[in-house]
């Protein structure tokens, strides 16, 4: 047995997974192997046998929409496992030729060469906390897309609701109040307000669920940390800590910023500075939610009754995190809006910022 590392890529797919081998050395050959049926039994039995020919074997493939059971498997068998982050594999500019095969080739070479990054493999509660979270992500987007339906009808014909707040107790009488001449339009309208209240219920047995599962996670802790902070409450804390995981793997505030996409872009050759706008290049979904909540530093620092509580509830280094990061916050965005820079643009730089603080509470419990 020649006992070797070999490199392995895969590209994943449903059915059948394509497999190419690199050897070790620079000069050491790159093959196809084929394609493999995706199913466990058989990835199995081909490691195996790859595992027997090479003795170790060292192991790729994309992030996607397989998951990472086919890593938790190569794991099991004894072997090394890299997902690797689509976004940042290295491409050619002028390779227009895209196949199953040629993925494997490239994802192999890559491997052996070290230009790969890989992504951060949750266990499985995690990954099922993650996918809870999502759920009501996706329900929050269900909820507004149909109210916005109820709401887009009425204004058709004409009809705004008068008072301030929407969706209230006020609002929900006078929408029982609007009568359509044709029976028609009266059918769409209880149709859609119907399809509201179940999207509604829906949401809430998702955030009951979110609630009940929260105190068996492992990231309890830091779920009840992130909350001492202003603008972040509990839906919020439990979307980062879902779609983080393990703050520990970054290395500085500023790593994780860059990972968010939050840090600026540039354009530089010779003399020539160009910088432009955020990245966007990390997690969209917690990037959007530090924008969100990054607009509540817009006023004067202050501690309400409710994160009064919640910061008895947790230790004094953390407390001391929210209130610097509140009293640094709010001055930045004064003095954002002072230099005369555009709201968007500000609360983006406080939301980057506010990265950081949630970076330092995420040492910090870990630490505790």
């Amino acid at each position: 047995m020649e006992d070797s590392t070999v490199f392995v890529g895969i590209d994943a797919a449903k059915l059948k997974n394509a497999v190419a081998v690199a050897e070790l050395g620079r000069s050491g050959e790159v093959r196809y192997i084929g394609e493999v049926d995706a199913s466990s039994e058989a990835m199995r039995k081909f490691l195996t046998r790859l595992a027997a020919r090479h003795g170790k074997l060292h192991v790729c493939y994309e992030a996607g929409p397989t998951g990472y059971g086919l890593y938790r498997q190569i794991v099991a068998l004894g072997h090394a496992c890299t997902v690797v982050a689509p976004s940042l594999i290295p491409r050619k500019p002028g390779d227009r030729v895209k196949t199953n095969r040629r993925d494997a080739v490239a994802l192999a070479r890559l491997l052996r060469a070290g230009e790969l990054t890989a992504v951060w493999v949750p266990d499985e509660a995690h990954e099922a906390m993650r996918d809870l979270v999502r759920a009501r992500e996706a329900a929050v987007d269900d909820l507004r897309r149909k109210r916005q339906a109820i709401s887009s009808m009425l204004l058709k014909h004409g009809r705004a609701f008068p008072g301030k707040t929407t969706w209230g107790a006020r609002h929900h009488r006078w929408l029982a109040e609007q009568a359509f001449d044709h029976a028609a339009q009266q059918i769409v309208l209880q149709e859609l307000i119907v399809a509201a209240r179940h999207a509604k219920e829906r949401l809430e047995r998702i955030e009951a669920a979110v609630v009940e599962f929260i105190p068996q996670w492992s990231l309890a802790p830091l779920v009840e940390a992130l909350q001492a902070l202003r603008g972040i409450r509990l839906p919020t804390a439990a979307a980062i800590a879902a779609e983080i995981g393990d703050l520990g793997r970054f290395d500085s505030a500023r790593q994780f910023m860059g990972y968010l996409g939050l840090v600026p872009s540039e354009r530089s050759t010779g003399e020539t500075v160009r910088r432009l706008g955020i990245t966007k290049a990390g997690n969209g979904r917690i990037r959007r939610a530090l924008v969100e909540s990054a607009w509540t530093y817009r006023h004067a620092p202050r501690v309400g009754t409710r994160r009064h509580y919640q910061q008895r509830a947790v230790s004094t280094g953390v407390r001391d995190i929210a209130h610097k990061a509140e009293v640094r916050l709010c001055g930045r965005y004064r003095a954002l809006s002072a230099r005369g820079k555009k709201l968007t643009v500000a609360v983006t730089a406080i939301a980057r910022e506010l990265a950081g603080f949630i970076w330092a509470i995420g040492r910090e419990v870990k630490t505790a």
